[in-house]
């Protein structure tokens, strides 16, 4: 199984538990977090925004909110489980505009492009190739769009202290309990490899924005990386 197919397959076996864990794990400030990465690039009413690696959606439903009247929201994930569960949610709150595409972020169908910004959480470092992931998002926005990527700030300071001991001493031991130690084992990994503040702007650099700028959150757990076209 390559990369790609074994990190889908990991969240199709994560998608029931997820957002529970989410809630449990961060004390429900994940869904703080993702709110002040919004408030950095602001969502206006009318415009269409992407969220690539959607998961189960929580966070396309908050941008959709931002984006009433007239504007949509196209949610983009490579998984089945987490995408079932993202519609069943939208299903409840008709009202928002909001598309659901499964696909892999980096061999995307043929979609319009032009959108007025793009987010990404905890979403970048999972696919093989985070550079290219940039080059796919810079491609689909508009000329003067914009985007955040959100994700834990793989700092080797206090804050990442604190997170290893949380994943080894807390996620892991109850993610065990569920049989999805082997799953949460992977998130540790996957941070520790992932780009830290000033790879992620070269990269974005790279990929095509005219600025990028890394942002700490959360006392320096989190960080949000805001694109400029």
């Amino acid at each position: 199984m390559n990369e790609t197919k074994a990190v889908r397959s990991l969240f199709e076996q994560v998608a029931p538990h997820y957002d529970s864990f989410n809630d449990l794990f961060s004390f429900g400030l994940h869904r703080v977090w993702k709110r002040q990465a919004l408030a950095l690039v602001k969502p206006k009413p009318g415009e269409r925004w992407l969220d690539l690696c959607c998961g189960t959606g929580d966070l396309a439903l908050v941008l959709a909110n931002y984006l009433r009247p007239g504007g949509e929201v196209l949610a983009v994930d490579s998984a089945a489980a987490p995408l079932a569960i993202a519609r069943q949610r939208s299903a409840r709150m008709p009202w928002l505009q909001i598309n659901w595409l499964q696909a892999d972020v980096l061999n995307l169908p043929a979609i319009n492009t032009g959108f007025d910004g793009a987010v990404i959480a905890y979403g970048l470092r999972n696919l093989a190739d985070p550079g290219r992931g940039l080059e796919v998002l810079k491609r689909l926005l508009h000329p003067s769009g914009r985007g955040v990527v959100l994700d834990f700030n793989p700092s080797e300071g206090f804050a990442g202290i604190l997170r290893q001991w949380a994943l080894a001493g807390v996620v892991v031991p109850v993610a065990r309990q569920v049989s999805l130690g082997e799953q949460y084992s992977y998130l540790e990994e996957s941070i520790a490899r992932f780009p830290d503040g000033i790879e992620q702007e070269k990269l974005a650099i790279k990929a095509g924005f005219s600025a990028a700028q890394h942002r700490s959150l959360a006392g320096g757990l989190m960080g949000a990386l805001m694109l400029q076209c």
